[in-house]
């Protein structure tokens, strides 16, 4: 005890602190999400989320490369598109915006990069809803099959994982089950096993035109008062196939991700979602923090409560300032 014991030792100079740190933060651990347009030309900067774009294939490609010099090897894809309809057929067509920039990115990079597959409907929907909706409501068990779909077109792509992201009850198994019946068995599913309904979701649905046009997600996103029924969702996910699971949002929602890291010992994912990171490039902007101080510290605290990868629009900056 005091005065022999004296923490304050372990602190004295920047090199104690590195070699004492309980919890690293690395680029390997980092994920970039990217917006990808089926429309040719420049990177079209997204307003709500400054230094975020939709991306034509061709631009992705110069990008993708550029952060792959900095170490950042993991990127998700979300596919942005003008031709929407009722079963979001774009979502599992060979020719959507998903499917040819998984293609370009695994033809040029192949296994240098990870490519996980971002698999929902809502961007593709005129609706803007997760699922196949009749008569106002959001149908489960028809929505499945679309989903299985997607995956495998996206499977057949180039992913190396699929992401579903709907938070449909049982799309895990009809995944699995999809993905095994086409010859991919070594394919990975990370799911997002608790998604909560989230104000915070606001600059995604901007950049991704994903706004639904009635109603909210709520009746199948998760009820962000609820802690002990994340850990049921995740239970069956996992039972269902899950090779991933993932907690989103992040920030808010440590208490979530500390549970989950409890009760399962394989990766374990965190979405650093737009709006965390909207609120951060806003009052950096206006002077009023240190975005780098305050991203680094952030993005620290998710690995410190448990989570092994994070996925975050902060990525590319994090390669940089790591990479100094």
């Amino acid at each position: 005890m005091f005065p022999s014991v004296r923490l304050r030792r372990l602190r004295q100079t920047p090199l104690l602190r590195d070699m004492c740190a309980e919890t690293v933060l690395d680029v390997s651990r980092l994920v970039w999400p990217v917006f990808v347009s089926d429309q040719p030309g420049d990177p079209r900067p997204i307003a709500s989320m400054p230094g975020v774009f939709q991306y034509s294939v061709d631009s992705l490609l110069q990008e993708a490369e550029q952060n792959l010099g900095l170490g950042l090897k993991s990127v998700i894809v979300f596919g942005v598109c003008d031709e929407k309809d009722g079963q979001g057929t774009l979502a599992y067509s060979d020719e959507g915006p998903s499917q040819l920039a998984i293609k370009a990115l695994k033809a040029n990079f192949g296994d240098n990069l990870l490519v996980i597959a971002d698999t929902c409907l809502c961007a593709y929907t005129h609706h803007g809803h997760c699922g196949i909706v009749m008569d106002g409501k959001i149908l489960n068990d028809p929505t499945l099959e679309l989903l299985g779909r997607i995956a495998v077109s996206q499977a057949h792509a180039g992913a190396d994982i699929i992401a579903p992201s709907d938070m449909m009850d049982g799309r895990v198994a009809w995944i699995r089950n999809s993905l095994d019946e086409d010859g991919f068995q070594d394919t990975l599913i990370l799911s997002y096993a608790a998604k909560f309904a989230s104000a915070l979701y606001g600059p995604f649905r901007e950049a991704a035109a994903s706004s639904p046009l009635f109603g909210d997600r709520k009746t199948y996103q998760m009820d962000a008062r609820n802690r002990r029924q994340a850990i049921e969702e995740v239970t069956l996910d996992v039972g269902e196939g899950a090779d991933m699971i993932l907690v989103k949002p992040a920030l808010g929602y440590q208490d979530i991700i500390r549970d989950v890291r409890d009760i399962y010992a394989g990766t374990l994912v965190a979405y650093n979602v737009s709006g965390e990171y909207a609120m951060v490039k806003a009052a950096a902007q206006a002077g009023w923090l240190d975005e780098r101080a305050v991203v680094l510290e952030l993005l620290t605290g998710l690995r410190r409560a448990g989570a092994d990868w994070v996925i975050s629009y902060h990525a590319p900056d994090v390669a940089r300032w790591l990479a100094a």
